[in-house]
């Protein structure tokens, strides 16, 4: 190799021999005198040696080494190599120890010095030199400067996107429970506003108008309810039977309350008469004002029916059934042992005559009460298959073409009895017998039971001592002898009280007490009727009366 390099002391010439294990180059030195430089040097070596801060004159460089790594103006190269190269790399002695304690100067001499000389890459076809390990570099020899790094804008974008979600779901898990808190809190609500509910409309068990005689009456008067009365007339047989038609809208429940026609009234007169009497004499008007002082009601209406609407009624609505109590024979029939009209039983189907039939019966010898109740069940029969669309059921009752009473309308009645027609399929309708005294006055218990709890009324009968009671049934075969009857015992102080046709003429007229207390009554009562003392005897009485009388045919009213 003949490439010399010269480093630019001046005077020295290196010629390149070849590169080293870490692949830079090998220069020789071409030079006749010898000399190791070392900056640091303390002491002046003898012949060679150089020390920077003697007085002597400064001696040229004569060797350099490149092993230790520095910035200069001319590349890497060690500050701190002093030894010489003699047939490999020197011991590194930067401060010459060693040449101080020899205590002599080396001899110049020729020899091969190498030296590394830094940014100059080696042959690119050196497979050899490729292959050799890197230089192991140290940490102190760099200077690491931070810069922002893309990544690190991912990492913060990161931990938002993870703190954002945590928060999310602790406000979805605030809101889950603010929910469910709500939903406890309007759950707890409806509870009470039921139980309220039930409690105000006294459908809670125990507190119910219907479960007790006592505790309720206030709860009872509070309600409000709506009351038409039904007088049925049998124009065939005679005779009527009432009821009242009650729609509790509070409870929302319907009754029938079904009234003996033995119930004592007072009249317009002032007189005491029974309602059966008051139906016939006072008319709708002057009955339903009776009604509401002995009752302590308000009826806002009065339904005449008489037994023809009643057929078209039931065939209006399609027949209705009924749990029949007895057998009712048929009118018509004319031969004995006929088959009956209306058959015992339970479910009984009843076309319109049937039900006018069974409704009006009464066995011989059998109280008006059980003629009554069979009247009741016609009605519930009807209500259950009346429609229950106030539209329709209004058509049904124009249908019938009566003439109402002024105080109730064709719409008025439909609509009633629509709403009745619902309860009464929903299950919550019952009827109910006013139990009366055998004097006509009510009792205790049907103040309590049925006066207070089903009417919300206050009972309220007439002065039984005001006048004695008299019942009159005309067995005379005369209809109108009980017309004449009634005259002379209201003109003579009593209170009269009708007690119908039996079913066969009395050739003698009698006159009965029940209580020994009431026998003078009783004859005076013979008395004013013309009838002779032998006629007063004591027993049993059905009616409700003090006094009852059997008109015979041996009966001759006065001219009076």
């Amino acid at each position: 190799m003949n490439d010399r390099y010269d480093p630019g002391y001046g005077g020295d010439q290196y010629e390149l021999v070849g590169y080293d294990e870490y692949g830079q180059p090998v220069y020789r030195q071409v030079q006749t005198q010898q000399q190791t430089y070392d900056p640091y040097a303390q002491q002046q070596q003898q012949g060679y040696g150089y020390d920077p801060y003697a007085t002597t004159g400064q001696q040229p460089p004569t060797a350099y080494d490149y092993g230790t790594q520095q910035q200069s103006a001319y590349g890497s190269y060690d500050l701190y190599a002093s030894g010489q190269h003699q047939g490999g790399t020197a011991p590194h002695d930067p401060y010459g120890q060693a040449a101080a304690g020899a205590g002599t100067a080396q001899q110049p001499r020729v020899a091969e010095q190498t030296a590394h000389i830094p940014q100059q890459a080696g042959p690119a076809d050196d497979e050899e030199v490729r292959d050799r390990p890197e230089r192991e570099y140290h940490t102190e020899q760099f200077a690491f400067v931070e810069e922002p790094d893309d990544n690190s804008e991912d990492v913060i974008d990161w931990l938002k996107f993870t703190e954002n979600r945590t928060e999310r779901r602790e406000e979805a898990r605030r809101r889950a429970r603010s929910r469910i808190v709500a939903l406890v809190v309007v759950l707890a609500l409806a509870a009470v506003g039921g139980v309220g509910y039930l409690w105000y409309a006294g459908k809670l068990p125990g507190l119910s108008s219907d479960d007790s005689a006592t505790g309720t009456a206030t709860a009872a008067g509070a309600q409000k309810r709506d009351v038409i009365v039904v007088h049925l007339h049998d124009t065939k047989g005679g005779g009527t039977a009432t009821a009242l038609l009650v729609d509790n809208t509070t409870t929302k429940r319907g009754t029938t309350v079904l009234l003996p026609n033995s119930l004592a009234l007072t009249s317009d007169d002032g007189t005491t008469t029974t309602l059966a009497k008051s139906v016939e004499d006072d008319g709708s008007d002057g009955t339903r004002d009776a009604l509401d002082t002995v009752l302590g009601t308000d009826i806002q209406g009065t339904w005449r029916l008489d037994t023809p609407y009643l057929q078209n009624l039931v065939d209006l609505v399609g027949n209705i059934d009924v749990d029949t109590d007895t057998d009712v024979p048929d009118p018509a029939a004319k031969k004995k042992g006929a088959a009956p009209l209306v058959n015992k039983g339970k479910a009984q189907t009843l076309s319109g005559k049937m039900a006018v039939a069974y409704a009006t019966y009464r066995a011989p010898g059998e109280a008006q009460d059980a003629q009554l109740e069979r009247f009741g069940q016609v009605l519930q029969g009807v209500l259950r298959k009346m429609s229950s669309d106030p539209q329709a059921a209004t058509t049904t009752i124009q249908t019938l073409a009566q003439i109402l009473d002024p105080s109730l309308t064709d719409k008025d009645l439909g609509t009633f009895l629509a709403g009745l027609s619902d309860l009464a399929k929903g299950g919550d309708y019952k009827t109910d017998l006013l139990p009366v005294r055998t004097d006509g006055t009510l009792s205790a218990q049907a103040s309590a039971g049925v006066v207070k709890n089903v009417l919300g009324g206050t009972a309220k009968s007439p002065d039984k001592d005001a006048a004695v009671s008299v019942s009159v049934q005309n067995a005379s075969g005369v209809k109108d002898n009980t017309e004449k009857a009634r005259v002379v015992l209201l003109n003579g102080g009593f209170t009269f009280l009708e007690g119908g046709t039996p079913g066969s003429a009395q050739a003698t007229s009698k006159v009965t007490y029940a209580d020994a207390a009431d026998k003078a009554d009783a004859a005076e009562v013979a008395k004013t009727l013309g009838l002779p003392a032998g006629s007063v005897t004591k027993g049993r009485i059905s009616a409700g009366a003090d006094v009852a009388v059997v008109l015979g045919q041996d009966y001759k009213p006065s001219s009076d």
